[in-house]
């Protein structure tokens, strides 16, 4: 018999994250006034009664003004979404053909499957382009490929394993105001400051560096772009009178036009509490000199015991929140086994283990940290028999 999903709260829920929690590029855990909002928008989300409901749009609309300001876009050019997959599947599907949209090739799966899927559905042809050594967009990569086909670059605005962050107002100048350039910033946003304005389209899902769980994500749709997206995954929730007589009735104006159905709107109240807790502690930029610190600190203790960081020519403003480091003769799912046993949470990829921490990281994580290294590098080496372990399926 399964064990019951109901009951008393576990206490592990309650204390929170570990205070060696380095994972926040997989799952950030939801700080207390997401949770606080979320559990707010549960209760009326139970009862019947339609002030509740009108509360519950409310939230919705509250929270695309959050996303507003921290955009620095207009509410209507912006749409909540169930996660950042659904947005970029959206925003594939709305991008019509003929033409090419370009995709490095290291990108996170999320910023690929939605553009193969549509090529040749009547979406644009894919072309992927190999990073340009640790960077894994730059100008002159862009320009290399810059042919008169092209429409449009998908991009992360942060790397997930290396944590690159891209020049996109670098990368908009180059293709200019007929390219649409569009960011898959999930990697970035909440933990440092972005380009925004540089986005025609722009999607992030709420579960990492914001800090607000699962169920929504921001997208933007600039005006200027407006045009040229058909709302093709566009459903009822998305034109100016769903009850019409005859259909397809008008979309409605802005990113609006591209939903299929409601928000989760309890998902909508945590997204937007998370975006007015980070606004209120100074904005991306505050956070982001809080969370570069830490993890220098993090890569400096790493390289002290011996170890190779990943694209470690970075400068400090190319990389965000993210880095990852391999030690040399030891298996890397043996030294992510015994971090974890040390109660240092991290992500392995291959041969290479993650670190993200955040500003509710302790200074604690940093000794954390280096103490379980000195523990690995003082015991004897193991040998890698399963260091091609496949990793659980992380971003």
């Amino acid at each position: 018999m399964n064990a019951p999903i109901c009951g008393p709260p576990d206490p592990a829920f309650a204390r929170g994250p570990l205070p060696g929690y380095l994972d926040h590029a997989r799952i950030g855990p939801l700080s207390p006034r997401a949770a606080a909002a979320l559990t707010a928008a549960t209760a009326p989300a139970g009862r019947a009664d339609p002030a509740d409901l009108d509360r519950l749009f409310a939230l919705g609309d509250a929270a695309r003004d959050s996303a507003a300001r921290l955009l620095g876009a207009r509410p209507h050019e912006i749409a909540l979404v169930p996660s950042t997959s659904n947005g970029l599947f959206t925003v594939a599907a709305a991008l019509q053909g003929p033409g090419t949209v370009l995709v490095p090739r290291g990108e996170f799966p999320a910023n690929i499957y939605p553009w193969l899927r549509f090529a040749g559905r009547g979406g644009p042809d894919v072309r992927l382009l190999d990073p340009d050594g640790p960077r894994h967009i730059t100008p002159d990569l862009l320009r290399r490929h810059l042919t008169p086909d092209v429409t449009a670059l998908t991009v992360s605005a942060v790397d997930s394993l290396t944590g690159h962050l891209a020049p996109l107002a670098a990368l908009k100048e180059l293709l200019g105001p007929d390219r649409l350039l569009i960011v898959d910033a999930i990697q970035g946003l909440g933990a440092v400051p972005l380009e925004v304005d540089a986005a025609d389209v722009l999607v992030s899902g709420g579960q990492k560096w914001l800090r607000a769980g699962w169920g929504a994500a921001l997208l933007l749709i600039r005006d200027r772009c407006g045009e040229r997206l058909a709302p093709g995954l566009g459903g009822w929730a998305g034109v100016t009178d769903p009850f019409a007589v005859r259909h397809p009735a008008p979309s409605l104006p802005g990113a609006a036009a591209h939903l299929a159905t409601n928000p989760d709107f309890p998902a909508a109240a945590a997204i937007g509490a998370a975006v007015d807790d980070l606004l209120d502690q100074g904005g991306p930029a505050a956070a982001g000199v809080r969370i570069r610190s830490t993890l220098s600190e993090l890569l400096d203790r790493a390289r002290q015991a011996g170890a190779e960081i990943l694209s470690d020519g970075l400068g400090l403003r190319e990389r965000a929140g993210i880095g990852s480091f391999h030690l040399p003769g030891h298996d890397p799912a043996g030294v992510h086994r015994a971090l974890a046993a040390a109660g240092v949470i991290t992500t392995r990829r291959d041969r290479w283990i993650r670190l993200s921490p955040h500003t509710s990281t302790p200074a604690s994580a940093v000794d954390l940290f280096a103490e379980a290294l000195r523990a690995l590098t003082h015991a004897p080496t193991s040998t890698p028999t399963d260091a091609q372990e496949s990793p659980c399926p992380t971003s």
